[in-house]
């Protein structure tokens, strides 16, 4: 990145979850000088002109697998970085399916020390719930909570009560966070995509949305015993949405994420081919309208990518036999204005919430767009109309169900800490 120094970012619109307006941000070192109608004239080292642009807090990603340690051909913690930086975040939560899987401090530090070593954002790592991801035996909460953002076993639900009980107790005695990947084994029976009408047409084998929802209602009820914060990854169906906003009504502490695939297809939209491939699966048109309603209301409180990239012939093997996975840091902010701003279904305010300011109270990070907050900052161009093509991402995965989309919303310039981590030529 380059290094820091004086920058004004001129006259771009600055949009914050709850206004918007045209103002000039004066950056100094690695902070927020001042937010102002007009900056002060002196020397700069840099003057950008954002007039016409969106000027942002950095998104955060609450949902990226970086693959490293242990998966470096599916992507590294310098590709990622980048990829993430060229999609407008400063901030990703990288995800523990790893090997070694983050179960210790051990362990821990050696993600932590390749991502000191090459990321060019800031990447903080969950550890695990169980040892090995394995859902048997919990971690040691206390040791690894100065080193983790949360725990999860990500990629797989865990399947034992007692299990989820002892981690939810542990997490609640050190102020952590659980975020679960919510999926019941027994109901699963061989499917990998949605248990719909796309699956029944050309006979796949279906997940059913009781194996997401049927485990939330189970973590709802234990984090209602615990009084552990919860945080439901990636959900995908309309009972899950319900499940949620009835634990909210009562109190629960429990907020939650979805992808934009989630939002802006169904399983209707899916093609005989391995970038249509993730889990959870993209679900009916009903489910996706569901997970719009509880964008709008305010059931859902974040939009997270489940970035998840897998070598080119991991997912050249259809729809049955593909890795499940897709990447999504390149392409979530386009998806989201264009699918869901410009027609008016959620507001600009509503959209930098979800994706920057929401995922940054829930995990208790700090900073967001104000002076003197640490200067992570993306500039975005909401006119200009691109094609989604893969080849021009910086992650190694290029499989993506967004692959020829026309789509507003391109990142122009990312600054992390006030250097430049991403500028477009």
């Amino acid at each position: 990145m380059e290094a820091n120094g004086r920058i004004v970012l001129k006259g771009g619109r600055i949009v914050r979850g709850t206004e918007s307006f045209v103002a000039d941000v004066v950056i100094c070192g690695d902070r927020i000088a001042e937010i102002t109608a007009e900056a002060a004239l002196q020397p700069y080292d840099k003057v950008i002109n954002c007039s016409g642009r969106w000027v942002t807090a950095g998104l955060v990603d609450l949902h990226v697998h970086l693959r490293e340690p242990g998966f470096a051909s599916k992507e590294t913690i310098a590709t990622g970085t980048a990829a993430a930086a060229h999609g407008g975040f400063t901030t990703v939560c990288s995800m523990p399916n790893l090997e070694p899987a983050p179960d210790s401090v051990e362990n821990m530090r050696r993600e932590t020390e390749i991502i000191e070593r090459d990321a060019v954002i800031n990447v903080l790592p969950y550890a695990t719930i169980t040892r090995r991801r394995a859902g048997r035996e919990t971690v040691d909460f206390a040791a690894l909570k100065p080193y983790a953002v949360a725990f999860t076993d990500d990629g797989s639900g865990v399947q034992s009560d007692d299990t989820m009980r002892q981690a939810m107790q542990a997490a609640a005695a050190q102020g952590c966070i659980i975020a679960a990947h919510c999926e019941v084994n027994d109901l699963l029976h061989g499917g990998y995509i949605h248990d719909g009408e796309y699956a029944a047409a050309h006979g796949h084998k279906g997940i059913r949305s009781e194996s997401e929802w049927r485990q939330i209602e189970r973590d709802i009820a234990l984090a209602e015993e615990t009084g552990c914060r919860y945080h439901v990854c990636h959900i995908s169906t309309k009972e899950s949405v319900a499940l949620i906003r009835e634990a909210k009504r009562r109190g629960v502490r429990i907020t939650c994420e979805t992808g934009p695939h989630y939002l802006t297809m169904c399983d209707n939209d899916l093609r005989e081919e391995g970038r249509f491939k993730m889990n959870p699966p993209i679900r009916s048109a009903a489910d996706r309208d569901a997970l719009i309603e509880g964008v709008q209301d305010g059931t859902i409180d974040v939009i997270a990518t489940d970035h998840a990239p897998h070598t080119a012939e991991e997912k050249s093997r259809g729809l049955a036999g593909s890795a499940m996975g897709v990447v999504g840091l390149e392409t979530s902010f386009a998806v989201i204005y264009t699918k869901l701003v410009l027609p008016g279904i959620i507001t600009p305010e509503r959209m930098i919430d979800l994706m920057a300011e929401a995922p940054r109270r829930i995990f208790g990070l700090g900073g967001g767009l104000e002076t003197g907050a640490k200067a992570d900052i993306a500039v975005f161009d909401t006119d200009t109309e691109f094609t989604v093509d893969p080849a021009t991402f910086l992650s190694k995965g290029r499989s993506t169900p967004f692959e020829g989309w026309r789509l507003r919303g391109t990142c122009l310039l990312t600054l992390c800490g006030g250097r430049i981590a991403y500028q477009a030529k």
